[in-house]
């Protein structure tokens, strides 16, 4: 529900003076609540609130004294990477009592502590409600004992709640991601690429314990992310019998010259009885079954420590400034809310709404109504399942559409992490709905050469963990040698395209849209799903390989950040990749804490540069020991790296010195991450269907062949803030810069302002775009489906 524009205002109109804001974390950790903390802390006081520390949760706030501690901008530095939570958390028996609330109440009047920001699971958020809904009966009965004068009743009349869900196990209803899950999942699927190789040497079946005792969002996505064998929930017990089928599947993988099978089990995985599935069950029955040497291995608590993803990091930071700007615009009769994100868009929902749906899901699951959990765990969760369910059985050739149509894949442009995912979705539900799928080596280079070859289910096993491009990538575009490709597509029959690409694969669909004009064999279905580093593909906030890139810029940035501690001060300048758009330096320089991002969509002059320079300096003269500065490699033609750098270190001598790094096609490289894998895999499923709906329409009985001539038929699809939307890409010319290859307008630019107000920079922040009260529905359009997320 987006703000009418007349509501249009800046933070600024949003003054926290004389206010209080505390916060605390609670219930499990879960990586990324720091960086949560770190925004509170910094946002409260940029708006001039007092901000507080409450430390071990509950318990703190009920024995108060050193507990409640007031927060600065510098005790919150260097914690943004830093895993867990360095404020404690604590489960307190003792605030479930009343005497253990009337304690906390008293302990936050003597601060005027009347605004609290939560960041927990569903019990934290359901005991800070009842709190709030017994604040005032707490303050009487405080006045009665003589505990606070009676002017303080009305002083501290409401107490506001904003909660953030912190969970790794992903289990709140109503917000897509929680904090800690994408980092758990990091975690899962750092393990599970790791045991593939020694599996695949020996000839190993591994069944993998992960968390979630009562949801299977990480086994399942885990599951999606890595092409696992099996899978087993609690939402979603398998039939009885399943066993019989499971050892099947195996058996029939190691026929196939599958060297190894990875089982995945969720903690509180039962059967349709309710009774729990172990790994010890699963490893004796493949054993008994089959013979196979089959090891477990339990993940545990390795699956919530190390340092937060970049994804995390953004979203915690996005959620405490949302969780700030909630609690200076709540009035005495706004519910308690919790901030979260749908798609890319921040909203605010009901708190005592989220918990309730999520205590249905329970309960379905108890009265054995397993349908009606997975439903109500959301349609990202309900998309999941079924996109697992699709690639990883395959249905027997009986069973399958016989269509007759002949689908290419291609990759266009540079290489990016998660492409392989993609064409792994798309040749696999091709398959499924009965096409011949045919896979073009080296993009159209290889297309006017006729390296093509048809793919089969069992070639693009494990693709899914691979980085780069497994079927071979060009920047070359199509029409010089259109002649060549159209003679290509009808010598092999090809009725649909579905090119997985960079700028170059857009470009390159208008140039085939402009031949259909001359080659009837363009006149076919043709669809592309966007993959490149530099996310600068029009009509996509998201694409392919962006966040492996974002953690690889982040990962190196907390290394050289730490290369200087317990040094001297020191300012390090990193150029990162991206052409002319500025995303990973932006989102990246949000991840890392950076201090200042230079890109092109932003000028900058050399007065800006000094005012930086002398930002940098002030802080030094602190407690602030090392500054980050990211610049976009082409963000100024005469403002090089080395320019940057020779400024700071001369304007800065004698308070800091710098050092620079040119990252490089690092950022292109490595494993893609579980957001990249899942995000290809769903996206370019998505797009498969479409191609099979567009062939069954565009099909002419009369003449035998497949004939579209539209421009909607030639599409590309994009993550539009909360929707997946196929959008003619003739109609994304008017929103392209095609002289510097980056949109006309770009999401992120909204972000850039939050990374200076955290780096103590004053600036406006528009909090047109900020989130809106809305209710939690039980199932979102399917248009408005932002389970690409995850």
């Amino acid at each position: 529900m987006a703000k009418p524009e007349s509501k249009k205002i800046f933070f600024e109109n949003l003054s926290g003076a004389g206010k209080a804001i505390a916060v605390l974390t609670s219930g499990g950790d879960a990586q990324g609540m720091n960086a949560a903390v770190r925004a509170v802390v910094r946002m409260g006081l940029y708006v001039g609130a007092k901000v507080y520390f409450i430390h071990e949760g509950y318990q703190g706030m009920v024995d108060g004294g050193e507990n409640i501690e007031e927060a600065s901008w510098e005790s919150v530095s260097s914690m943004l990477q830093v895993g867990g939570t360095v404020i404690g958390s604590a489960r307190c028996k003792e605030f479930r009592s009343h005497e253990g609330r009337l304690k906390a109440a008293l302990n936050l009047v003597q601060q005027g502590i009347t605004n609290l920001c939560v960041i927990g699971g569903d019990g934290s958020l359901t005991g800070a409600n009842l709190f709030r809904e017994e604040w005032s009966g707490l303050l009487a009965e405080l006045v009665e004992q003589g505990s606070i004068e009676a002017d303080a009743v009305s002083k501290y009349s409401a107490l506001h709640i904003v909660g953030m869900v912190g969970s790794i196990d992903n289990d709140f209803c109503g917000t897509d991601m929680t904090i800690g899950t994408d980092s758990a999942l990091h975690r899962i699927i750092e393990v599970v690429d790791a045991i593939m190789t020694t599996a695949q040497s020996h000839q190993r079946t591994f069944v993998l314990e992960v968390m979630g005792r009562h949801c299977g969002y990480l086994a399942l996505v885990s599951a999606l992310a890595c092409g696992a064998d099996w899978v087993l929930i609690p939402e979603m017990p398998p039939e009885d019998g399943w066993e019989d089928k499971m050892c099947q599947k195996l058996s029939a993988n190691r026929a196939g010259m599958k060297r190894l099978n990875i089982l995945i089990v969720a903690e509180g995985a039962i059967d349709r009885s309710n009774r729990p599935i172990t790994t010890d069950y699963i490893k004796d029955l493949v054993v008994k079954c089959l013979g196979f040497d089959t090891r477990v291995t339990i993940l545990g608590h390795v699956q919530r420590g190390g340092t937060p993803s970049a994804f995390d990091r953004i979203l915690a930071s996005r959620m405490g400034v949302e969780a700030v700007l909630a609690l200076l615009e709540t009035t005495a009769n706004t519910p308690a809310c919790v901030v979260s994100l749908c798609g890319n868009q921040s909203v605010r929902l009901p708190l005592m709404e989220c918990v309730q749906m999520t205590q249905e899901v329970q309960r379905a699951m108890d009265g054995k109504r397993f349908e009606e959990a997975v439903k109500l765990r959301g349609r990202s969760f309900e998309n999941n399942l079924k996109t697992y369910k699709l690639l990883a059985h395959r249905k027997p050739e009986s069973e399958l559409p016989t269509s007759n149509f002949n689908v290419a894949v291609l990759n266009v442009g540079a290489p990016a992490a998660g492409m392989n995912a993609a064409v792994r979705s798309a040749v696999r539900v091709g398959i499924s709905e009965g096409h011949k799928m045919f896979a073009v080596s080296d993009g159209f280079e290889g297309f006017y050469k006729g390296q093509i070859r048809e793919i089969k289910w069992a070639d693009v096993g494990g693709w899914t963990g691979q980085g780069g491009s497994l079927l071979g990538t060009k920047r070359t575009l199509p029409a010089k040698h259109v002649d060549k490709i159209a003679e290509q597509m009808r010598e092999h029959n090809i009725n649909a395209l579905l090119i997985v690409g960079g700028f170059e694969a857009f470009l390159s669909l208008l140039e085939l849209l402009t031949a259909r004009g001359k080659y009837d064999e363009f006149c076919v279905p043709m669809v592309m799903v966007p993959a490149t580093v530099s996310n600068n593909v029009p009509g996509s906030d998201l694409s392919i390989g962006a966040d492996t890139a974002l953690n690889a810029i982040t990962a190196t940035c907390d290394r050289i950040k730490q290369s200087a501690s317990g040094t001297k001060r020191r300012v390090f300048i990193i150029e990162t990749m991206g052409g002319y758009c500025g995303y990973l330096a932006s989102v990246g320089g949000l991840a890392a804490g950076a201090d200042a991002a230079y890109i092109f969509e932003e000028p900058f002059d050399i007065k800006d540069l000094q005012a930086n320079v002398e930002h940098l300096t002030e802080k030094m003269k602190t407690s602030i020991q090392r500054g980050l500065v990211l610049r976009n490699e082409n963000c100024n033609e005469n403002y090089t790296t080395d320019f940057i750098y020779q400024l700071y270190s001369e304007e800065g001598r004698g308070v800091f010195d710098s050092r620079k790094n040119v990252l490089g096609h690092m950022q292109q490289g490595g494993a893609p991450s579980p957001f990249d894998r899942n995000f290809g895999t769903k996206i370019s499923a998505k797009a498969m269907q479409w191609v099979t709906k567009k062939l069954v329409e565009t099909f002419r009985h009369d003449e035998g062949r497949v004939f579209a001539n539209t421009e909607d038929s030639c599409c590309l699809l994009g993550m539009r803030r909360r929707a997946l939307v196929f959008q003619p890409v003739v109609q994304l010319k008017g929103e392209t810069d095609f002289v510097h290859r980056i949109p006309k307008e770009q999401w992120w630019l909204k972000l850039r302002p939050l990374m200076k107000i955290l780096a103590k920079y004053k600036t406006s922040y528009d909090v047109s775009d900020s989130g809106q009260l809305e209710h939690v529905v039980r199932n979102r359009p399917k248009e408005s489906d932002a389970s690409v997320a995850m």
